[in-house]
């Protein structure tokens, strides 16, 4: 990995936390990392913070990288990756992070000595500790998965799926960091309301989730098991937990899940493989 030239086409919010989250893992040195962007500032941000070159052609990535992230919008994914291909070698492996955009889509648009693996992060990735899964592609090979999962494994936890699958874990964790920074915010809200400070509410509330994450990764316990674990009969957490449940939190959160999703694929059906 560490002699690969990582070119990133796109250079908004998740291909920032990535270009971040590489660069601090000591996975590639900065002069192994590159950006295009139609955004100059995006770009100059990149470059201050970070230091590493920058240009405002995905062409000029697409030749220099052996390892291309597709990071745009799915909406623009067609226009990119027109321009980009007649410019990628023979043997790049291109990984697209566009939500909803299959690898059959992609495999349509580029040579056919340009490889293919999609994959899905999300942006904890920034404090390494993000969550992917990944997929191959019909030309991908099992050392081009095996890389992508180093690359995401430098910045969280990989799981390697089935493509079909690619789009649930869209609705679930890739828009899911920003179903969890509401329930910090309203459990921040409700400690407000009962008197404590903002700053203070807010901190216990962060260190709360946190804390109970990595409690469940760490014991590999069913999660209503441990939460039988702070339920006592007649307690303060049960009647919480009725309030909760009064309120719709679990329907609310599976609904989230499942309209995400179902945006993914509506994106995914815009850039059809073509014929």
């Amino acid at each position: 990995m560490k002699e690969r030239r990582i070119g990133f086409v796109g250079a908004g919010n998740m291909a920032t936390a990535l270009v971040r989250g590489l660069l601090a893992s000591g996975l590639v040195a900065a002069n192994h990392v590159r950006a295009s962007d139609p955004s100059a500032e995006r770009l100059a941000v990149l470059s201050r913070e970070h230091g590493i070159e920058t240009d405002a052609d995905n062409q000029a990535i697409g030749r220099w990288a052996d390892l291309v992230v597709l990071a745009v919008k799915p909406q623009v994914v067609d226009t990119a990756i027109t321009h980009l291909a007649p410019a990628l070698a023979p043997g790049t492996l291109l990984v697209s992070i566009a939500a909803g955009i299959s690898t059959a889509s992609l495999e349509a648009r580029l040579p056919e000595s340009v490889r293919v693996v999609r994959a899905m992060p999300n942006t904890p990735a920034i404090a390494l500790a993000g969550a992917t899964a990944v997929a191959h592609g019909s030309r991908s090979t099992p050392e081009d998965l095996a890389l992508a999962t180093a690359m995401f494994g430098a910045v969280g936890r990989v799981v390697t799926l089935d493509e079909g699958l690619m789009n649930a874990v869209t609705g679930l964790s890739g828009s899911g960091p920003a179903y969890v920074m509401l329930v910090i915010e309203a459990l921040a809200d409700g400690g407000v309301k009962v008197g404590l400070g903002r700053e203070a509410a807010l901190l216990l509330a962060t260190q709360t989730v946190l804390g109970s994450a990595k409690l469940l990764l760490e014991t590999g316990e069913h999660p209503a098991r441990l939460r039988d674990m702070v339920t006592s009969p007649g307690g303060t957490t049960i009647a919480g937990l009725h309030a909760l449940e009064s309120g719709g939190l679990r329907p609310a959160l599976i609904d989230a899940v499942e309209r995400a999703t179902a945006r993914a694929h509506e994106l995914g059906a815009k850039l059809t493989p073509k014929g």
